[in-house]
């Protein structure tokens, strides 16, 4: 923690959560909403958008691009006008993974440079296979050896296409970064991955589902993860007018502090068939004792007698690991979260950072080459470091619930995805609609 911060003193909870939730739209969905939009034949509206730092920074980047993007705040609705893509601009991507890989195809699709830049920490986020890919399609780009964060595309107006080989293993987002502008190539796109299995595949259906919507062909062999590969046929992208599902990820702390208090919660609006990761926290919190319903009244977790360790594999499910560890962390039994390894090269090195943080509060966390082993022990309050990752802050929130004195450094983090998760909590604790 550095000199002049104020650590947030999370609540803790004096009875069992009773509460319904509504959580914003999809930071996944928005922002590839978002550069659809941008690339498509003609104006759209996106309705329910999340309106965050990662998905303002997607909709600065994208106006610097040459786009119109208007946001009205009091209605949440986004509309966007395409317009001739063009340098020189310079793209914020922050701590943006979608924004620092979605957005150079884009970038190179248009005339004039574009320079890419954000926090510290997004200069050590892997962006070497999205560099290369665009490289092999003849792409100019200026990294000066870095293979990350600061680089320049230097936009000719058009990309031939063609086929690609990558290496998608440390990020789903290596393949969707293609997938979504590679309609507008000349030739469109074969996208072949070689390496381990790609994590989080269903983000890439996210991509692929929404592209078929926007009326371009993709076709693709994902049978097996380790040697998977997409086509995308060139073509318009059509103008869809969006309404976007709530964040199920970011539904998660929310959730997990019903089972945590032994209390219930409800999400309203859950879609019932939907290509988000979030999805799987119905299974998930089975397995670890509660009851799971979806009905027309939205998702309902009640908490069980008490909470059970997991045994699981979360590869494609891993921005839930760090409230599900946390949640681990209290249960009664031992977990051990595996397939994510990929998780080092988030926000920050997630399994490490998780280890380090319960460990401090008193837990027993021992890191694996691709997870978490967790095992059950008294905690104890502490401060609680988030380095810079919204998603640390969120699973010390929930930590905090049941732990007294837990202070969580720059709470604020979580502004990423959730803006307005201080109040939502307080509201949740109070069992007002929040």
């Amino acid at each position: 923690m550095t000199s002049g911060e104020q650590p947030w003193p999370a609540p803790t909870a004096t009875a069992p959560i009773d509460a319904v939730v509504q959580v914003p739209g999809s930071k996944s969905l928005t922002n590839r909403a978002l550069v659809l939009a941008a690339l498509a034949d003609a104006p759209s509206t996106i309705t329910g958008a999340l309106e965050a730092r990662d998905t303002t920074l997607m909709a600065h980047a994208l106006g610097a691009l040459g786009a119109s993007v208007n946001w009205s705040h009091e209605t949440g609705i986004v509309n966007v006008a395409p317009q001739q893509l063009r340098g020189p601009a310079h793209v914020d991507c922050g701590l943006a993974g979608t924004v620092m890989r979605f957005l150079p195809p884009v970038a190179a699709l248009a005339a004039g440079d574009v320079r890419f830049d954000g926090d510290p920490r997004a200069r050590v986020r892997p962006m070497g296979a999205v560099i290369q890919a665009l490289e092999d399609l003849n792409v100019d780009i200026d990294d000066y050896g870095r293979r990350t964060l600061p680089f320049t595309v230097r936009g000719t107006g058009n990309v031939r296409g063609g086929t690609v080989e990558i290496d998608a293993s440390a990020s789903s987002q290596f393949v969707s970064a293609l997938l979504l502008s590679a309609a507008r190539f000349d030739d469109g796109a074969h996208i072949i991955h070689r390496g381990a299995a790609v994590p989080s595949m269903p983000h890439i259906d996210m991509s692929v589902t929404l592209l078929r919507e926007h009326g371009v062909r993709v076709d693709h062999d994902t049978n097996d993860p380790t040697s998977a590969s997409w086509t995308v046929h060139p073509g318009a992208i059509n103008a869809v007018d969006r309404i976007v599902e709530p964040d199920l990820s970011n539904a998660a702390p929310f959730l997990a502090a019903a089972i945590a208090t032994g209390g219930t919660l409800t999400i309203p609006g859950w879609p019932e068939h939907t290509t988000q990761p979030g999805a799987a926290l119905r299974d998930l919190f089975t397995h670890m004792g509660a009851t799971v319903t979806l009905d027309d009244s939205g998702l309902t977790v009640r908490a069980g007698e008490s909470v059970l360790g997991l045994d699981a594999d979360l590869r494609d499910v891993g921005e839930l690991t760090p409230v599900i560890a946390a949640l681990c962390a209290l249960a009664s039994t031992p977990s051990h979260l595996r397939g994510i390894a990929h998780l080092r090269g988030h926000e920050t090195d997630r399994l490490a950072a998780l280890a380090n943080e319960l460990n401090r509060l008193g837990g027993d966390v021992t890191e694996t080459d691709d997870g978490l082993i967790i095992k059950p022990r008294p905690l104890q309050g502490g401060i609680f470091e988030t380095y810079d990752d919204h998603r640390m802050a969120t699973a010390g929130a929930l930590l905090g619930l049941v732990i007294p004195n837990v202070d969580i450094v720059d709470i604020a983090t979580t502004s990423k995805t959730l803006p307005h998760f201080t109040s939502m909590w307080a509201s949740m604790l109070e069992g007002r609609s929040a």
